[in-house]
């Protein structure tokens, strides 16, 4: 009696365990999710989170809604990301941007670390330079640095808005060569593509993500992978050491988030959607085309590499003394 009295009382708390366990932790997902892109449409960030939205549509079986909300270099969106409901329903696509903007946004109503819960890096794609060609001559770094240095300040470069790698890379490249250009700040990566592929700016430090398709067209001149070996999607760029810059290596890496709070068991879930869509045909194909290599980080070691970047890009701040306008 003893026995059955006992397995009863163990059932029961099975089953009140089981009824304690949130319902939308359960069957998430039931409706349609969102990426807050805090970009444009066009860029960088979009050319990673769209591919992957749609290998999740595919695997969860709900659609996810990608919705852009540009400004501020990222930081727009990051707040709105940051204060949205818990719910599973709402996902933040950061990059490493976010990393670079504590040390430039000294009163953010978020903090990266702390508001967010880490999922995993989705994309490491090294950046670019890239030159308009109708606009600028140089076909080689030394060409580009040699007329930067006979003409300081005439050239100018687009970035993705202020304190964005794009921009950094830019203070980096004029460090490392000493040479003087003019910073362009757009609201996005896309604007700024596009507004160097027309030619209204002469050069961009730009993800290969989004530049790829304008180099392999003949769009834009690229004249080095900011990267210690060449991609494979565009092997006849020097990497910036082979062009003559030492130290030059910058990634634009981007990554999802999920809301402080929101369920561990819809964590757990999506990190895993996650590593699993980057193991797909479709996306390994993609994040080949678009010059990336497929990463694999996730969770605290992916936290704990967001914690190093805040580190490393806050010197880098110092060192070129960049302060916002």
């Amino acid at each position: 009696m003893i026995t059955r009295r006992c397995l009863l009382m163990a059932a029961a708390a099975v089953s009140l365990t089981a009824l304690s366990m949130p319902a939308h932790a359960q069957s998430w997902p039931t409706r349609p999710i969102t990426f807050i892109v805090p970009f444009p449409a066009g860029g960088g960030t979009d050319a990673f989170a769209r591919p992957l939205g749609a290998q999740l549509d595919q695997q969860l079986g709900q659609r996810i809604v990608i919705e852009n909300r540009g400004g501020a270099g990222g930081t727009v969106g990051a707040s709105a990301a940051s204060k949205a409901a818990p719910d599973g329903y709402t996902f933040f696509v950061g990059a490493a941007h976010h990393a670079i903007a504590p040390a430039l946004y000294p009163k953010l109503d978020y903090d990266i670390q702390r508001d967010f819960i880490p999922i995993a890096v989705i994309a490491q794609p090294p950046q670019v330079i890239v030159v308009n060609p109708g606009k600028v001559q140089a076909k080689t770094v030394a060409e580009l640095v040699d007329y930067a240095r006979k003409n300081p300040e005439k050239l100018n470069y687009a970035s993705a808005g202020n304190g964005t790698t794009h921009h950094l890379a830019g203070e980096l490249f004029q460090i490392s060569t000493k040479t003087k250009l003019t910073h362009v700040p757009y609201r996005g990566a896309g604007p700024a593509l596009q507004d160097t592929v027309a030619g209204q700016v002469d050069l961009l430090f730009d993800g290969l993500g989004s530049s790829a398709a304008q180099i392999q067209s003949g769009a834009l001149r690229a004249l080095a992978v900011a990267a210690p070996t060449r991609s494979e999607t565009v092997p006849d760029v020097p990497t910036a050491k082979e062009a003559g810059i030492e130290g030059f290596e910058v990634s634009t890496w981007y990554a999802l988030w999920a809301p402080k709070n929101t369920p561990p068991e819809i964590v757990t879930r999506m990190r895993t959607e996650v590593e699993k869509a980057l193991q797909s045909p479709m996306i390994t194909a993609a994040w080949k085309k678009n010059g990336s290599p497929i990463p694999s980080l996730s969770g605290e070691a992916f936290g704990r590499f967001v914690t190093a970047e805040v580190e490393r890009w806050g010197g880098v701040v110092k060192e070129a003394q960049v302060k916002l306008e």
